[in-house]
């Protein structure tokens, strides 16, 4: 159910507070029932995917507007710089990253909606950069830290005054939503840690149960966010797609033709705000748009500038808290049901084995330990936590049947039953009880911590 958006009616106006150095000049959306509040961001430059080399999208300055009752002003006229903003689920603050100086890193802040002359409240303290955050269930925040030069998804317990790592692979992580089931939204590459395109996964909020939200990899996906009827909506190397319950696979979206920048916010009407641009050499406008419809209406363009991030200033459903099942323990455990079940064919009993490899402080992969694969392809691993690994599928004579191509990490005291390899988060399991379990309930040592290799399966 959409939670029901402050409807204002919107005018013509010039603004003259912006960036520095030029004066924005806005066009109009159009005044109705249905002409929520909202805020952006405004940026003489944005690179959507510079988070990918751990370098910033707003590398020369920018600024969020708010379109209210009162026409369109600067959410944090003092900060230097201010982009990425996110509303609470009451609508009445924003989250945002933000620079009081030109020279300052950036840090995640919050501002009120609804007092006269609000003050911004730092959240953050980062030592490199702090960006991209959401509204977590129970006063707590997520967003993407800096750290070593590459982003790492990071929880914030504001009550507690305790923050959380939740990514653990190699490479860039960015989170994009908080889906209505608890889980964050985010965006890395593929493989998962590796050098390729930019890709959707999630992850609960205490950084277990990582996967990718769909399996039919290739195409460009980032920016995505989940619009009232549960899909996600993002940009994709096509234009614009969606994941929905219906389909294992991306769907297309027929859009006009162009460029989208993602983040798209829906209306109570069923409207879309879009930031899209006609070819890579022009700046993104924002755009208004009913989805089936052939052409796109005009809510904020500025002539060399970008307007991006649409955010309804609204009230809206909190998502479900994740209650954390994780151990105090020092490793997790990980049961395979059957590695022949994945999108990768393997001959019916040519699996003899497993290995299991983290990386080293140099990046080099490290064997932690190999274990063997029963008849139906079941396994069972105690592996190394809060760090990246990676499996190795082998046959009898110790060749490599698939190894993976990117990175994965479990938890500390996380105990997670997938149910093949690459099988895919939408395919269910067989109603059978592995053999690797009733052969024995102890599971492999693959934490690096023992000398002893298991024998192979079989």
């Amino acid at each position: 159910m959409r939670a029901r958006p402050i409807a204002v009616g919107l005018c013509s106006l010039v603004v003259m507070a912006g960036i520095s150095g030029f004066a924005p000049l806005f066009s109009v959306l159009s005044s109705g029932p249905d002409s929520p509040a909202f805020v952006f961001t405004v940026a003489k430059r944005y690179e959507p995917l510079a988070w990918m080399r751990g370098a910033d999208r707003f590398s020369s300055g920018a600024n969020i507007f708010l379109q209210d009752a009162s026409g369109r002003h600067p959410l944090i006229p003092g900060f230097a710089a201010s982009a990425d903003p996110t509303v609470s689920f009451d609508g009445k603050s924003v989250l945002f990253a933000g620079k009081q100086k030109t020279e300052d890193h950036w840090q995640i802040w919050e501002v009120a909606l609804d007092v006269t002359t609000p003050a911004p409240r730092r959240v953050t303290s980062c030592t490199e950069d702090c960006v991209r955050p959401f509204y977590l269930p129970g006063d707590r925040v997520v967003y993407a830290k800096k750290t070593g030069g590459r982003f790492v998804v990071e929880a914030a317990d504001r009550t507690a005054g305790k923050t959380l790592q939740l990514t653990y692979g190699p490479g860039n992580f960015l989170p994009t939503d908080v889906l209505l089931d608890g889980r964050i939204l985010f965006e890395a590459t593929y493989p998962l840690g590796g050098h390729g395109t930019p890709e959707l996964y999630t992850v609960y909020s205490d950084g277990s149960g990582v996967e990718s939200y769909r399996c039919d990899h290739g195409q460009a996906r980032y920016s995505g966010r989940q619009i009232g009827s549960g899909d996600i909506v993002f940009t994709s190397s096509s234009g614009l797609g969606r994941f929905t319950s219906a389909r294992a696979q991306e769907v297309h979206i027929a859009a006009p033709a162009g460029e989208y920048a993602g983040d798209a916010a829906e209306t109570l009407s069923g409207d879309w705000l879009l930031a899209w641009r006609p070819d890579a050499k022009s700046d993104f406008q924002l755009k208004r748009w009913k989805p089936g419809e052939g052409s796109l209406s005009s809510v904020a363009e500025e002539q060399g500038a970008n307007v991006v991030q649409p955010t309804l200033v609204t009230r809206r459903t909190a998502p479900k808290r994740h209650p954390s099942g994780l151990h105090d323990w020092s490793y997790a455990n990980l049961l395979c049901l059957n590695a022949y079940t994945s999108k990768y064919k393997f001959a019916a009993g040519s699996i003899h084995s497993v290995r299991l490899y983290t990386r080293d402080r140099t990046g080099t992969a490290k064997l932690l330990g190999e274990a063997p694969v029963e008849r139906d392809g079941s396994f069972f691993l105690q592996v190394a936590a809060d760090q990246p690994l990676q499996i190795e599928l082998l046959d009898n004579s110790g060749k490599t049947l698939k190894r993976q191509g990117g990175w994965f990490w479990m938890r500390r005291g996380e105990q997670r039953a997938c149910v093949g390899c690459h099988a895919g988060p939408e395919t269910a399991p067989e109603n059978a009880v592995p053999m690797i379990l009733l052969k024995s309930t102890t599971p492999a040592d693959m934490t690096g911590t023992s000398t002893r290799v298991s024998s192979g399966g079989h």
